[in-house]
């Protein structure tokens, strides 16, 4: 007779046949693999509160192998978990058995790999392979640095683990190297990767490109290993998560060797049933394999249900209950802890934050926008404790150091500054895991490098986290380095991003802006783009105010008066002030001009019809554009009659002012070039 463990096994087992087979799409190898695996962890380890899905202090679960989405989607549906703002169903459930049924399919609340924000139970979005496993090592460094720092030898209101399921795959790609090696170097003893060790992939066995020992190469990493010879002993797998519970020095693999399809006639251990559906034939011989009746579809005993709500459902609202409690005794003896709390858990900042926003007055000497960056920073980090983040090696030059804080460290894990090391992707990840679990992270590099960390900044736009780039470095007047270090592609590849919110200030006070819409204006990512030479600070009696900047782009300087101009001059960044030179000279000449600051295109596209044709006439085709980069998709603002000075090709190795002089980015050639315009 079926014991109630192994019916439950079996249900998850087919609600993710069922669920691909119906698709006709997905992967159920490997929930079919991992079931025991995933049952058993949150049967006896995960302290998650099924009514209340966001309870602050819950254990996470990241599933890394997003492929293996149905997994995940069957355990949120038969532990109960809720989503109280959903309307269309009675039961408030977060997935229910029509979710199932309509998996893969659109607007379903079970997508084809897990969405952040789409499905309560979901922590993160998983997809590319690698970058739940990054993003995990994110939300322990938040639940470390939010226990340092709010924990009392009275209160413990932070004290949560987080738990990761990958496969080959996922331990395949870099990122994973680089988060492991990281996570071991800090001792999070609050994560733990679960390894689904089933030595398929796509293209057949791993041994076609994968001979390393995992066990000993994460044991170099200073990780605690366990490996559960058999995917379906139940008590090992059970005592292998208690044990990690035990561990308080270091993270832990748990390495389970699994069969991919497991119980399936003719795809056990076979890649064919990686990423393609079973066949209704084969899907009858399986559900007769595990004692199931084979002409069922999406059966859910209520057994299963009555056992899951004992064992899980009761144990983390039970929990989530006598926290709430804490919580509330915690928030009388220390309300300023818990108002920054609740500040974190809202995603919100404080009333007052802007007030610490350092000037930067006419007059001032010229200085670097990543320079101005570095004090902003550091004035932001008083008013807003839970900005935290670092750079990939390059602080200093980034300027992105929190003066008089500590470094985030396994000796002190309420510092504030953590050194990446040159690790940009996974270090864009891991912010999206800090994300995540709500603190406010900004990372930094220079923004040739933007490159490295391109698929997470993606993955940040994706699930619209308010993680900061501050890219630095932005343009060829970086100088002697080359053409390896100065971007070109870059803004235009960035701004490719759907999501992303760029900004290329032009002097400090628009950087200031920049900063205020990137913390104020935002819900998602913003990548800030710096300079690494000296820029004037434009005086603000002469040209506009800076605040226009939050519009995206906005009048700086027009002569023409009550007439349109002959051409409108548009530039981001430094090119603003080559503008305003070229401005001065052909306004000496009477020549009617409208100069145009643009450190944004997402912010001025967000704007009414009516701002941008005023700040675009689009009666003036006379338009020039400049910026030290490719002209892709300046087109729009240029218009057909426009020209855009713009470098279609990699750099040099030259002083700045010399690399700026050889590409024509001379007050003599821009003057030229309007001249020529209006004829």
């Amino acid at each position: 007779m079926m014991t109630i463990e192994q019916k439950t096994i079996q249900t998850i087992r087919t609600l993710a046949i069922d669920a691909v087979q119906k698709a006709n799409s997905g992967h159920p190898g490997a929930p079919m693999g991992m079931a025991p695996a995933a049952y058993s962890l949150w049967r006896h380890a995960l302290i998650f509160s099924p009514d209340d899905p966001y309870w602050p202090n819950r254990d996470r679960f990241v599933l890394s192998a997003g492929h293996a989405s149905t997994l995940l989607y069957a355990l949120i549906h038969l532990t109960g978990v809720k989503d109280p703002d959903r309307s269309d169903d009675a039961t408030h459930q977060s997935v229910t058995i029509d979710d199932l049924k309509s998996f893969r399919q659109l607007g379903s609340r079970c997508p084809g790999h897990p969405e952040f924000g789409d499905t309560p139970g979901v922590e993160t979005t998983t997809g590319p392979l690698g970058q739940g496993l990054a993003a995990s090592v994110g939300m322990a460094i938040a639940e470390k640095w939010l226990e340092a720092s709010f924990n009392t030898p009275d209160f413990s209101v932070i004290d949560y683990n987080i738990y990761a399921l990958c496969g080959d795959g996922c331990m395949m790609e870099g990122i994973s190297h680089e988060a492991a090696a990281l996570a071991g170097h800090l001792k999070l003893s609050n994560l733990c990767w679960i390894y689904d060790s089933n030595r398929i992939t796509i293209e057949g066995s791993t041994r076609l490109a994968m001979t390393e020992n995992v066990a000993r190469r994460f044991l170099a990493y200073g990780w605690s290993v366990m490996t559960v010879e058999d995917g379906n002993d139940l008590a090992a797998l059970k005592q292998a998560f208690l044990d990690v519970g035990d561990i308080d020095d270091r993270p832990v693999l748990v390495i389970v060797k699994s069969h991919i399809a497991f119980g399936s006639p003719n795809k056990q251990d076979s890649e064919s049933a990686h990423g393609s559906p079973l066949g209704v034939e084969e899907v009858r011989l399986t559900k007769q394999a595990y004692g199931w009746p084979d002409d069922s579809s999406f059966l859910v005993p209520d057994e299963v249900i009555n056992h899951l709500s004992a064992e899980f459902g009761a144990r983390g609202n039970t929990a989530a209950a006598a926290w709430n409690e804490v919580f509330a005794r915690y928030s009388l003896e220390l309300p300023e802890k818990a108002a920054m709390l609740r500040h974190i858990f809202d995603g919100t900042l404080p009333d007052d934050w802007t007030d610490c926003l350092p000037d930067f007055p006419a007059g001032t000497a010229p200085v670097a926008t990543r320079s101005a960056s570095g004090k902003v920073l550091n004035a932001l980090s008083s008013a807003i404790p839970w900005l935290i983040g670092g750079s990939a090696d390059l602080g200093p030059s980034n300027n992105t150091l929190i003066k008089n804080a500590a470094d985030f460290s396994a000796v002190s894990f309420d510092g504030r500054n953590i050194r990446f090391g040159v690790r940009e992707f996974c270090m864009a990840a891991i912010a999206n895991g800090m994300a995540n679990a709500g603190l406010r992270p900004y990372v930094a590099t220079f923004l040739v490098f933007s490159d490295y960390a391109r698929p997470a900044i993606r993955l940040s736009a994706l699930m619209q986290l308010p993680v900061l780039y501050i890219l630095t470095h932005d343009s060829i007047s970086v100088g002697e380095d080359g053409p390896t270090h100065q971007p070109v592609e870059h803004l235009a590849a960035l701004r490719a991003i759907p999501g992303l919110t760029v900004i290329r200030p032009a002097d400090a006070n628009e950087l200031n802006a920049g900063y205020r819409s990137a913390l104020e204006d935002m819900p998602g990512p913003v990548a800030l783009a710096l300079s690494r030479q000296n820029l004037p600070v434009i005086d603000r009696d002469e040209f506009a105010d800076a605040v226009g900047a939050r519009q995206g782009a906005y009048v700086l300087a027009d002569n023409s008066g009550t007439h349109f101009p002959q051409c409108i001059i548009i530039a981001s960044g430094s090119e603003v002030h080559l503008a305003i030179q070229a401005y001065r000279v052909l306004s000496a000449d009477n020549v009617k001009l409208r100069l145009v600051s643009m450190p944004s295109w997402e912010l001025f596209e967000a704007q009414s019809d009516d701002y941008r044709d005023e700040v675009l006439p689009p009666e003036v085709t006379n338009r020039i554009v400049v910026e030290q980069g490719v002209a892709m998709g300046w087109e729009r603002y240029a218009g057909p009659g426009g020209i855009i000075m713009a470098i279609d090709r990699f750099g040099v190795s030259a002083p700045g002012p010399v690399a700026e002089e050889y590409f024509g980015y001379t007050v003599e050639n821009l003057v030229g070039m309007i001249r020529g315009m209006i004829g």
